[in-house]
């Protein structure tokens, strides 16, 4: 009895344990297949440049505009390495949807570039205002193939600024399906872009008119890979 019971415990503390891995978020336990890493948080985007984020949704469901406006969530904290450089950071992207009716309805806000991001990214975060409403926001990216996939930052069901951050999945063994970030025969094939965020609006709440604001897109990346690149080599620029 006493055996089984020891079993029972050793099964139930590895199950906890496995459940806290699962579900952890933390940068350095995701995708690592080195054995050394080189984790940084860095800026993608501050949304300083007004136009720089085009807004778009089918003429059929709305209209939409953006435009730059000045505030910020309380709560952000600068990057060490930006603290004293008078880095410019005033400015947050408003987007204003006014809906044609209700339905499955999504909207687009794409830079006017894909924004890239260096080394292998683990993590992307980014403030957002929702407005409480069950409209799901997504972050389109494109990986080192040069492929499309979009990741899911969660619902805007809250009021107020809060961080919502998802992590990439890492690369498959093969090199090939998944999101790629780096390709053993190309060493400057690495990481990343940022193509845009979409909105996956709840049919219920597409109505009237939704206001979404954004702030501080930043990523958590292993900068080893990029720092011990192979300077011997040659580019395939031509």
């Amino acid at each position: 009895m006493k055996r089984l019971s020891g079993i029972a415990l050793c099964l139930l503390l590895s199950g906890a344990l496995f459940a806290q891995e699962t579900g952890s978020t933390d940068p350095s336990r995701i995708g690592i297949d080195a054995a050394q890493q080189n984790l940084k948080e860095v800026s993608v985007d501050k949304f300083e440049h007004d136009g720089y984020w085009r807004p778009f949704i089918s003429v059929d469901n709305g209209f939409i505009s953006s435009r730059l406006f000045e505030g910020g969530p309380a709560g952000k904290e600068p990057l060490a390495e930006e603290e004293g450089l008078n880095v410019p950071d005033v400015h947050v992207l408003g987007t204003r949807v006014d809906f044609l009716h209700r339905g499955h309805v999504s909207f687009t806000l794409t830079p006017l570039r894909p924004i890239p991001i260096e080394g292998i990214t683990k993590t992307i975060s980014v403030w957002a205002v929702g407005r409480n409403y069950n409209h799901e926001l997504k972050i389109l990216i494109q990986d080192s193939l040069g492929r499309p996939f979009e990741l899911s930052l969660g619902k805007l069901n809250f009021q107020g600024w809060k961080k919502l951050t998802v992590a990439v999945p890492p690369q498959s063994y093969d090199g090939r399906s998944g999101i790629v970030q780096r390709t053993y025969h190309y060493n400057n094939y690495l990481g990343i872009k940022v193509t845009g965020f979409r909105v996956e609006c709840d049919p219920a709440e597409a109505v009237g008119t939704y206001y979404l604001y954004l702030d501080d897109l930043r990523a958590v990346t292993d900068l080893f890979p990029e720092n011990n690149r192979d300077p011997d080599d040659m580019a395939d620029a031509w």
